[in-house]
């Protein structure tokens, strides 16, 4: 959201959503609009060369690539809660980060933070546990900045642990009164009409908040916008929530 200094949000979309030769995010049109990357790595989507032509696209357009790591859950999307002990979900964590990171430093840049996919993202909202287990991921790839919901269990774990912790909200999602997002199996979980997306991205970023399901007034302050890379149409979307968050005057640029 906009800051004392005024105005300035980070756009975020996921990216690398493939696996050999399927395809779901638009890569190269989502790079030309957003301001940070959150590259698939391997263990919800995303291949060695999907996340290496993600890398190098990025660093060519000066995109911010950030690690989406997940929950080893090919088959689910990444979507599924799954009960990992801790040291091995830490363990994975850092495998991911590490392994995008060599695709981004052979390109000439490397991973500026990390943010959580799915139910992964999701679990570490309010299980303190398996976000502690998060971050000690991101401690021991080296520590970075860590995305995530306002008042969630892992940015306050991530604080904790000395880390930037960025608070995230999402343009295409619906949120419950508690400032949490609407699982995705309800009805409405996700935003589809394009100018109510737009409408809703541009509130938020102004520190306006959001109407929640339930028709309660949300309060959000976050420094970065997400925009869904596999909604259809997404592209065109994010280009739109730009050129509005521009015109209302608040400049997009990346937070790391």
């Amino acid at each position: 959201m906009a800051d004392a200094g005024g105005a300035v949000v980070d756009l975020n979309a996921d990216l690398g959503e493939g696996f050999g030769r399927w395809q779901l995010t638009d890569d190269e049109a989502l790079l030309s609009v957003v301001t940070s990357a959150n590259v698939a790595c391997g263990f919800h989507a995303g291949d060695p060369a999907t996340m290496r032509r993600v890398c190098e696209r990025a660093a060519a357009r000066g995109v911010r690539i950030g690690a989406q790591v997940s929950y080893r859950d090919l088959a689910g999307f990444g979507r599924r809660s799954m009960d990992v002990p801790s040291a091995e979900l830490a363990a994975e964590v850092a495998y991911q980060i590490g392994a995008l990171d060599v695709f981004a430093r052979a390109a000439g840049a490397s991973v500026a933070y990390v943010k959580p996919h799915g139910a992964l993202y999701n679990r570490a909202v309010h299980d303190a546990e398996q976000a502690a287990a998060v971050v000690e991921g991101v401690v021991l790839a080296g520590g970075l900045p860590v995305l995530g919901l306002p008042g969630s269990q892992l940015l306050s774990a991530a604080a904790d642990a000395g880390l930037l912790a960025i608070t995230e909200a999402f343009a295409d999602r619906a949120y419950t009164a508690l400032g949490t997002l609407v699982p995705r199996r309800e009805p409405g979980a996700v935003v589809g009409e394009p100018d109510e997306v737009v409408t809703r991205a541009v509130r938020m970023a102004s520190g306006g908040g959001v109407t929640s399901a339930e028709g309660t007034q949300v309060a959000i302050a976050a420094r970065s916008l997400c925009v869904h890379g596999d909604t259809p149409g997404a592209a065109q979307l994010a280009t739109r929530v730009r050129q509005e968050l521009e015109a209302a005057g608040l400049r997009v640029a990346a937070f790391v």
